[in-house]
């Protein structure tokens, strides 16, 4: 009986470190493990399997993608202006064992790369070509930040630029900048308005001088419109015909007075 206590103690012990032993990942988890120091070729996962401790020890490792969310840059630019920008990173561990063995924190260094690459790229493009740009900008900072993670297993999915706050000067700049250019655009449409009128009123004429009645209805029509208003003062047109007529009579009447004017006298003959 006294043989038996500490061989069932054995047993309980080694059930207990074998339970404590296994391991379950999920479908997206990675185990990096270390056994006596060295680094398996492969890492285990996902479901079940056995770490002996303390002769292995495990890291996790996500492969699920992850958004990282860059800490506001103050830039320069290209044409000495002060602004800052922030982005957001989308990445995603590729090799879990680069991750893990070939630096110490992927996603502080992943972090650094992003403000210094964030900073030199925007630091070398004038200010319009990051506003109007911006998905050039993201695919260019992209591809930099790729290059530096691929290294120790991360890659990089995308770069978001976030948000561009710009000096208070800029805003109200940009603003009559902005109102300047729509004045000018109302002044070449106003401007392209006559001009079309102007072509019309020129067709519209032509068109009534083949019909001399058509004047006529145009008056009567623009009687009726007064008329419709409800005032009291009636304007009458004149036809430029009827002031023809009269200026001919005029003339008519004073050219024989002035050619009577200008004969001598009976008198000044006789002298």
């Amino acid at each position: 009986m006294a043989m038996g206590i500490p061989v069932l103690v054995v047993v309980v012990i080694v059930v207990f470190y074998l339970f404590n032993s296994i391991k379950i990942l999920r479908e997206y988890e990675r185990a990096v493990i270390f056994r006596l120091g060295r680094a398996l070729s492969e890492p285990k996962g996902p479901g079940l399997f056995l770490v002996f401790r303390p002769l292995d020890q495990m890291v996790r490792v996500s492969l699920r993608q992850e958004v990282m969310e860059v800490p506001p840059q103050d830039v320069i630019t290209r044409d000495n202006v002060t602004i800052k920008v922030n982005a957001v990173v989308t990445l995603r561990v590729f090799e879990p064992i680069s991750a893990v063995v070939k630096v110490a924190n992927y996603a502080y260094q992943t972090s650094q790369f992003a403000q210094t690459t964030l900073r030199s790229v925007l630091g070398e493009v004038e200010l319009d070509e990051l506003l109007s740009h911006r998905d050039k900008l993201n695919l260019r900072i992209q591809e930099i930040m790729d290059r530096r993670t691929e290294p120790f297993g991360v890659k990089v999915l995308s770069v978001e630029v976030k948000q561009v706050d710009l000096p208070e000067q800029m805003l109200r700049a940009m603003a009559r900048q902005a109102e300047a250019e729509r004045e000018k655009r109302s002044k070449i449409i106003h401007a392209e308005g006559e001009f079309v009128a102007a072509q019309k009123l020129v067709e519209a004429a032509s068109q009534l001088a083949t019909e001399p009645l058509t004047m006529q209805l145009r008056y009567l029509q623009t009687l009726a419109e007064i008329g419709v208003e409800k005032n009291t003062t009636i304007v009458f047109p004149l036809p430029m015909d009827v002031l023809s007529m009269l200026r001919d009579v005029a003339m008519k009447g004073t050219r024989p007075a002035a050619e009577q004017a200008s004969k001598p006298s009976g008198g000044e003959i006789a002298s």
